[in-house]
C-alpha cells in the first residue's frame, strides 16, 4: 500500500509541476527490492514507464538514456516477455523527442549487447528490429540491409514469422528508399504478404503492409489501387487510433488528385472515418485539388506557400520547404504533380489563340521564356498539343485539331468487307476444282 501511494504522491507531484520530488518518488520505488512479491514488481514496472514519460514530456534524453542503462538490472530479474517490452517502451519514448536519433541508435545498440549477454534471443531480435527502422529514418540504408540480412537468416531458421514480416516490411521500405522498386515489391513485400497469410497478423502490421502497398502501386501510377490500399490502411490505424491515420488519408487524397478527382478531395474528409482527422495536411491536399481543379499554378504555389509544404520557383523544380523533405512519398510524386498543373496552365493561357508569343504566355504563368519553350516542345513531342514553335519569331503556331473524315472509315470498312468476300470465293473456287 506504501508504494501504490508513493506512485500517486508521484503522479500528483508531475501534474503540479514539481518534477524533482516525483522523479525522486519514482526512484525511491525503483530502489526497492522486490524479490518475489508480484505487487511491488508491477509498481515497480509502472513506475519505470512513468519515470520514462517524465523524462519524456521534460525532453531530458540523457537522462531518459541512462534509466535505459541503470535500469538493465532491475528488469533483468522480470520475465522474458515482459524485459523486452519495457526495454521496447522506454526506447519508443524518444520517438517524440527531436534531434535524437543518434541517442537512440546508441542505446539500441548497448541494449543489443546486454540482451546477447544475457542470451535473451528475443529481447535481441525485438531490439534489431527496432533498430533497422532507425539506420531507415537516419537514412544508414546500407547499415540497415547488413542487418536484416542477418536477421532474415536468423528469423527463417526459427521460424519466426511474425517478426520475419516485420523485418521484411522494413526491407521493403529500405529498398524503396534506395528506389530499388521491383526489389522492394518482389523481394521484400510479396514474401512479407506471404508469410503473413500463413499467421495472425496484428492489426498494426496488416495496416504497414497496406500503407506500403499502396505505396508501390501509386510508384507505378495505378493510384486507383493505391487509394483502396491507403483507404485500408486508415480503418486499421483510426481503430488504433494511431497518428499514421492522418498520413493515409493524406495519401488517399493524393491519389484522388493525381486521379484529378476533385470532388473526391473534398467529400472524403467529411466522411465518417476521416472527418475526426482535420488539419493543416487535410486542408493542404484541398487547397492543391482545387488548383488542379482550376488549372491554375500560381494557386497551386500559393497553397504551397500558405501549409508551408514547399515552393517551386521559376528558377528550380526541385526546392522543397521542411514538409516535403519530411515526406518522401510526397515527394517522389511532386514533380509529376507540378508537371500535369503546368500543362493544364499552358493549355489554359493558349486556348484563345492559334498564334502567340512565348513571352506573353511566360508573363502571364510568372516563369521563364526558356522553360515554357521547353515545356511546349515537351507537349508538342508527346502529342499533348497540335502545334510547332517558331524559334525565328519566338511564336508558339498553334493548329486545328485534324478531323478525319467519315468517309474514310467508311471506305476502309467496305474494302475489308470485299476482302473477305474474294477470299472466300476463292475458298469455294478451289473446292469446285477439286
Amino acid at each position: 500500500m506504501v508504494n501504490a501511494s508513493l506512485i500517486k504522491d508521484a503522479q500528483v507531484a508531475a501534474e503540479n509541476g514539481d518534477y524533482a520530488r516525483a522523479e525522486q518518488l519514482y526512484k525511491s520505488i525503483l530502489s526497492q527490492d522486490a524479490g518475489t512479491d508480484d505487487d511491488l514488481i508491477r509498481r515497480q514496472e509502472s513506475a519505470l514507464n512513468k519515470l520514462g514519460e517524465l523524462y519524456r514530456n521534460q525532453k531530458q534524453t540523457e537522462s531518459l538514456a541512462s534509466l535505459i542503462r541503470s535500469s538493465r538490472t532491475l528488469v533483468s530479474s522480470f520475465t522474458k516477455a515482459k524485459t523486452a517490452k519495457i526495454v521496447r517502451n522506454l526506447i519508443d519514448l524518444f520517438s517524440t523527442l527531436p534531434e535524437t536519433l543518434p541517442t537512440q541508435i546508441e542505446v539500441t545498440k548497448d541494449c543489443i549487447e546486454w540482451a546477447i549477454n544475457l542470451k535473451r534471443i528475443f529481447l535481441k531480435q525485438s531490439l534489431e528490429t527496432r533498430l533497422v527502422s532507425l539506420y531507415l529514418e537516419n537514412q544508414q540504408f546500407q547499415d540497415a540491409l547488413t542487418l536484416i540480412n542477418t536477421l532474415l537468416a536468423e528469423l527463417k531458421r526459427l521460424d519466426d514469422k511474425m517478426v520475419l514480416v516485420e523485418v521484411l516490411l522494413l526491407e521493403s521500405r529500405v529498398h524503396h528508399s534506395l528506389r530499388n522498386i521491383p526489389k522492394s515489391r518482389a523481394a521484400a513485400l510479396t514474401s512479407a504478404r506471404t508469410s503473413a497469410n500463413s499467421i495472425y497478423c496484428p492489426p498494426s502490421v496488416q495496416a504497414g503492409l497496406d500503407m506500403q502497398s499502396g505505396i508501390l502501386h501509386a510508384e507505378d501510377k495505378d493510384y486507383k489501387t493505391a487509394f483502396s490500399y491507403f483507404y485500408e490502411a486508415l480503418e486499421a490505424y483510426s481503430a488504433q487510433e494511431d497518428p499514421k491515420a492522418v498520413l493515409a488519408l493524406k495519401y488517399m487524397l493524393l491519389s484522388k488528385i493525381m486521379l484529378n478527382a476533385v470532388d473526391d478531395v473534398t467529400s472524403i474528409p467529411n466522411g465518417k472515418l476521416a472527418s475526426k482527422y482535420t488539419g493543416a495536411p487535410v486542408e493542404a491536399m484541398r487547397a492543391i485539388a482545387t488548383a488542379h481543379k482550376n488549372r491554375s499554378l500560381a494557386e497551386f504555389e500559393q497553397a504551397l506557400s500558405k501549409y508551408d509544404l514547399g515552393t517551386l520557383t521559376s528558377d528550380r523544380h526541385d526546392t522543397y520547404l521542411e514538409e516535403l523533405r519530411r515526406d518522401p512519398i510526397i515527394r517522389s510524386h511532386f514533380t509529376a504533380l507540378y508537371d500535369t498543373l503546368l500543362e493544364q496552365n499552358l493549355v489554359k493561357v493558349i486556348e484563345p489563340f492559334s498564334h502567340v508569343q512565348l513571352s506573353h504566355i511566360a508573363g502571364i504563368i510568372e516563369l521563364s521564356v526558356e522553360q515554357v519553350e521547353g515545356k511546349l516542345s515537351q507537349m508538342i513531342l508527346d502529342k499533348i498539343l497540335n502545334g510547332v514553335l517558331d524559334q525565328g519569331t519566338g511564336c508558339l503556331i498553334v493548329f486545328d485539331e485534324p478531323r478525319q473524315d467519315k468517309a474514310y472509315d467508311a471506305a476502309l470498312d467496305t474494302i475489308k468487307h470485299m476482302a473477305n468476300v474474294v477470299d472466300l470465293l476463292y475458298e469455294k473456287a478451289n473446292k469446285l476444282n477439286y
